[in-house]
């Protein structure tokens, strides 16, 4: 046994803040949740139906005729075995009437290797079994299997209290940190913030020196102690450095001994991140192939759930239990999570977070008018049709989520259903094409029609330019299904089980606030704005500490009112915005309270199952607050508090693939299961993680996490579902982020052009539908203009008819103008016009609110 002095104890505690556990000489449990008090989590079941934990049992209905004992079964996956090792598996079992089934332990893959089978004649009365077998050989591939077919008659089957004990006890579990100074792997902006955190058992402040990638110091200088972080339990000093500018790879910081793993600096750090956040989503596409050539053949794979065996497919899908006497085609979409299921509420927050990152091009400087978002810009099928990639991508989902609405003549008509997904949960992995279950509608939910209502509101506004029919489809869609929610406002969430998500939730007073927002924005109508202001979440605080997520939606209505212009009464629209800032305000205090800088408090309460996307959400809130006012604060405190995603935390772990030293790229999903299965890809570059998770809410991270300062609660293993899956709804926030982050680092600054502007509607025509406008853009600034162009953003669907005084064109929403050959030369204190005819369709007709001359925003009078 190694001895430690108290001091020497004290300092490994704080650098590693995990409970170790003594040895034991107890048995080694190797299966987990056995008495199934987490639900059905950890265990596998095919060929059955009604699966589900009934009074404290699993239990499933075994249907007749199956052939083969294993053409139905339950069991567990991954069972860790030792060679000559004595092993007892236990369990309880019903079966009503009766039946035989087979208990077995076997390798869970190819070639099925038998380690114990037992044939049991079951009954209505329980009986308790065991059997001892000696393992032949070491596999952490084992399989717990109840084969559960080959009877005449159906029946119903019910398990309780497994149990495999034997073996050695497994050593405690100690993550690898790496080096003790913590920083963002994937490096810094040259004008922007620079922080580490250093993890020390010093008090007082110590030396540091930053090195080059040959080893040259560039900068120097002391730490501040900043004592010990709740969050992670340990005793750490921030290293600030925001004062070096100069770009370089390669960089490596030096304290204490210890050298951080190297970083960037470089006005490109994020050139990628964003393409690689975005192309999460072609890749979690269901019913299309994948194409190889555009993500790389490791992610290539045929379309999954169009009911081309073993598939039943997504075509036609019935309502679990009954609950309807309909079938409904919900083809497309996205895969939602590590699971297959598709579902309407984490799909309508992923969706609007793609189609505000598009949005936010029409009104913020540093958006550069969409350049970053363009057509041609990702890797996805329908690249070079003339509309911007991110709104194909976001198309699909869409398609997806209006099919979900209840059709004409049905009950609860014009309402969605909540989710749909298997009947049973699948192993791990199962790609798409190899799904074997029923696919199920749930019922519809009050919450989910809201959330149906506002992504296509918003759809049809930002589809406008680029395709009048698919705009008029959604809005139609947005109307029916708001309409319908009214009529049914407290339909909330029912799960009648089965292999998904429940996705609860019992108000839907926040899901209303955002649909009527965003109807009143796309038709400017005063019905839907009398239900805004009406709301009480209009003047509530609806940016908590840590952050919105699907279940709190109110902040989306609140962030598009403030940024969207509308006729919303300047007064009101002022307070609105004015929130924004007071959030942003408060999200800068927390992030100066965290010794690792990030928007968030350090409690266990702030440490939940997918908190690194309400973190990126408040990062979201600080960027729209710099995208309302140019305040540098709100862009250092939204640029610092990606430092945590990306490795400047207590574990020093990069929570998206392929971008950090030490990145995750385990993740619990069916579909990229590496770790299970090695012919299979990691998750994409650009996949995030859900982050440390203090509820430990699956049975492997309690196992082998309790005791964790929350920030240590996470494992980057595909078994940890509650710490390590991948969401839509998580890599929609991490690619808002990503847009904006890659717009701070373009490649040059705005010119220093000084302008005023003035844009003048002179009234309407064509029964509302054209109107007449000008737009003047006066030089401010001493230097003459040699060449100037105008550029702004249609936000309510216009389109340029034909214009005088400048050569205008119109491309999307964005419309440019430019000098003409007698009009080059703009002096000091000239201004240039631009007259033009446009027509509308038919819904508001805002003025822009952001008119930028060569690049550089101009001021309003």
């Amino acid at each position: 046994m190694t001895v430690l002095t108290a001091a020497a104890a004290t300092a490994t505690l704080a650098l590693t803040s995990l409970t170790v556990q003594p040895a034991s000489a107890e048995p080694v449990q190797h299966i987990t949740n056995g008495d199934f008090a987490d639900g059905t989590s950890g265990w596998y079941s095919y060929g059955t139906t009604a699966t589900g934990v009934d009074d404290g049992q699993l239990c499933a209905t075994v249907p007749a005729g199956l052939p083969n004992p294993w053409d139905a079964g339950i069991g567990q996956n991954d069972v860790a075995l030792q060679a000559g090792a004595a092993y007892t598996l236990a369990f309880d079992a019903t079966a009503a009437p009766g039946a035989t089934v087979r208990a077995a332990v076997q390798l869970g893959a190819e070639p099925y290797t038998s380690y114990l089978s037992r044939d049991v004649a079951l009954t209505p009365a329980t009986q308790h079994l065991e059997y001892t077998f000696t393992a032949p050989e070491d596999t952490t591939a084992g399989q717990v299997a109840f084969q559960v077919g080959g009877g005449a008659a159906e029946y119903r089957l019910c398990l309780d209290n497994v149990s495999l004990v034997g073996g050695d006890p497994e050593p405690p579990y100690v993550p690898d940190t790496g080096p003790r100074v913590r920083v963002n792997q994937v490096g810094y902006l040259p004008d922007g913030p620079k922080n580490a955190t250093l993890v020390t058992a010093a008090t007082e402040a110590l030396d540091w020196r930053l090195e080059n990638a040959a080893g040259a110091v560039v900068a120097s200088g002391r730490t501040t102690p900043r004592g010990v972080d709740a969050a992670s339990g340990q005793n750490v000093h921030t290293i600030a450095f925001s004062g070096f500018t100069i770009a370089g790879s390669g960089y490596t910081l030096v304290a204490d001994g210890q050298t951080s793993h190297p970083f960037d600096i470089s006005r490109t750090v994020y050139e990628r991140l964003r393409p690689d956040a975005l192309q999460f989503f072609y890749i979690q596409r269901s019913g299309v192939a994948i194409d190889g050539n555009l993500v790389g053949e490791e992610y290539a794979r045929p379309a999954g759930h169009l009911g081309v065996a073993p598939n039943k497919g997504d075509t036609s899908v019935p309502c679990r239990a009954a609950s309807c006497d309909y079938r409904l085609d919900v083809r497309g979409g996205w895969y939602d999570a590590g699971d297959q299921g598709k579902y309407v509420v984490n799909g309508g927050i992923a969706v609007q977070q793609l189609m505000s990152s598009f949005e936010r091009t029409k009104t913020a400087v540093t958006a550069a008018h969409g350049a970053g978002l363009a057509d041609g810009t990702l890797r996805v099928p329908e690249r070079g049709n003339a509309v911007p990639d991110i709104l194909d991508e976001a198309r699909w989902e869409l398609e997806f989520l209006m099919r979900m609405q209840v059709p004409a003549g049905r009950p609860l008509a014009g309402m969605a259903h909540h989710k749909m997904h298997d009947a049973n949960w699948t192993a791990l992995p199962t790609q798409p094409e190899d799904d074997a279950e029923q696919r199920e509608l749930q019922p519809p939910s009050t919450a989910a029609t809201l959330n149906l209502a506002a992504t296509t509101a918003q759809c049809a506004r930002l589809f406008a330019p680029y395709d009048a029919a698919f705009s008029a489809t959604c809005l139609t869609a947005a109307r029916t299904a708001y309409a319908a929610a009214k009529a049914n406002p407290a339909k909330l969430a029912q799960d009648l089980g089965g292999g998904g998500g429940a996705y609860g939730d019992d108000d839907v007073s926040d899901e209303f606030y955002w649909a009527a927002a965003e109807l009143y924005l796309t038709t400017g109508e005063a019905a839907y704005l009398t239900d805004v202001t009406a709301s009480r979440h209009h003047t509530g605080d609806v940016f908590a500490a840590t952050g919105f997520s699907w279940g709190s939606t109110a902040a989306l209505g609140r962030l598009d009112l403030a940024t969207v212009p509308s006729a919303l009464p300047a007064a009101d629209r002022q307070r609105v915005r004015q929130s924004v800032l007071t959030a942003a305000d408060s999200y800068l205090a927390t992030i100066e309270a965290q010794a690792y800088g990030l928007p968030m408090p350090g409690t266990a309460a702030a440490y939940f199952w997918g908190a690194n996307s309400n973190i990126l959400n408040n990062i979201q809130v600080l960027a729209t607050a710099f995208d309302l006012t140019g305040a540098a604060k709100y862009r250092d405190g939204a640029v610092q508090g990606a430092d945590h995603i990306f490795g400047r935390n207590a574990l020093n772990q990069s929570y998206v693939t392929g971008w950090g030293e030490k990145a995750s790229q385990n993740q619990h999903t069916r579909i990229y299961a590496h770790q299970k299965d090695a012919s299979l890809p990691h998750p994409p570059a650009g996949s995030l993680a859900g982050g440390a998770n203090a509820g430990l809410d699956d049975p492997f991270a309690k196992a082998l996490l309790t005791g964790c300062k929350p920030m240590f609660c996470y494992v980057d293993d595909i078994e940890s579902y509650a710490t390590n899956e991948v969401a839509i709804n998580w890599n929609s926030a991490l690619a808002w982020v990503a847009s904006f982050l890659a717009d701070q680092g373009r490649a040059e600054p705005a010119p220093a052009v000084s302008c005023r502007v003035s844009y003048t509607n002179y009234g309407d025509w064509a029964d509302g539908k054209g109107f007449t406008a000008q737009l003047a853009v006066t030089n401010t600034g001493t230097t003459v203009v040699d060449g100037w162009a105008v550029r702004f953003a249609f936000t309510g669907g216009q389109r340029l008819r034909e214009a005088w005084s400048a050569e205008a064109a119109q491309s999307g929403a964005t419309v440019t103008a430019r000098n003409t050959t007698t009009n080059r030369r703009l002096q000091p204190g000239a201004t240039a016009y631009l007259g033009f005819n446009a027509t509308t369709p038919g819904g508001p007709n805002p003025a822009p609110e952001l008119i930028t001359l060569n690049g550089a925003a101009c001021g309003f009078p």
